[in-house]
């Protein structure tokens, strides 16, 4: 499988998943760069071949940036196509904020993670519920964690096939098609924001600086909210 995606174009190879797994491939976008690119090479047909039968798909976490929750949006009215949102666990959510506030994740590592699996993980697990194919669009330059990630790889996590069409895609490739292709980018980006999260976790970073180096930026960890897990 990996061979035969590894010499299929961006389109080609999310059609030939398609059509492998019919009605049981999802994609999963934060509206970051990659995302916007992947969902651009789904939704671009719709008009007139249709899209192809990929069930798209977003977290929100109810702590996204405003610039994000317009980016969505403007997707939506661009392609007229539906991007299907995950919440969280209304309780969970409830008991955590009663008990700890609004902000813990600041604390200690073991609370964001926390924080990230209520509002991030446990919504994936109901988005991926069902589904033989997770598409993804992880790059293995983002980061150390993900430079021995593979085109397509098996994620036991969460039981799926993980489709990571972008991996050996340079962020000068990822600016190039979204020029070329007149895709919706959010404004952050121009603002030195490259990775975004939620507001409270994100900043911008400073020339020189790592892309994922504004992602929780007070931690000294690994740079991941635990959406992908690395071996």
């Amino acid at each position: 499988m990996i061979d035969t995606l590894e010499k299929l174009s961006l389109e080609e190879a999310l059609n030939f998943i398609a059509n492998n797994y019919p009605g049981k491939v999802v994609f999963s976008t934060s509206l970051g760069q990659e995302d916007q690119v992947i969902t651009h090479a789904i939704f671009k047909n719709a008009v007139s071949g249709g899209p192809l039968n990929i069930k798209v798909f977003t977290l929100d976490t109810g702590r996204l940036f405003q610039e994000t929750y317009e980016l969505l949006d403007r997707t939506r009215a661009r392609y007229k196509q539906p991007i299907f949102t995950y919440t969280p666990d209304t309780q969970k959510l409830q008991q955590l904020v009663t008990e700890k506030g609004f902000n813990s994740f600041y604390e200690s590592i073991e609370n964001r993670k926390e924080c990230c699996g209520i509002r991030k993980i446990e919504p994936l697990k109901r988005a991926l519920a069902g589904a033989e194919v997770w598409i993804t669009g992880l790059r293995a330059e983002q980061s150390e964690n993900r430079n021995d990630m593979k085109i397509w790889e098996w994620d036991a996590a969460n039981n799926v096939w993980k489709f990571n069409p972008l991996i050996h895609w340079s962020y000068e490739e990822v600016l190039s098609y979204i020029a070329s292709n007149n895709i919706p980018d959010n404004p952050l980006h121009k603002k030195g924001f490259i990775s975004i999260g939620c507001l409270p976790c994100t900043r911008a970073i400073e020339p020189g600086e790592h892309p994922r180096a504004g992602r929780w930026w007070w931690e000294e960890s690994k740079k991941e909210c635990g959406l992908h897990q690395v071996s």
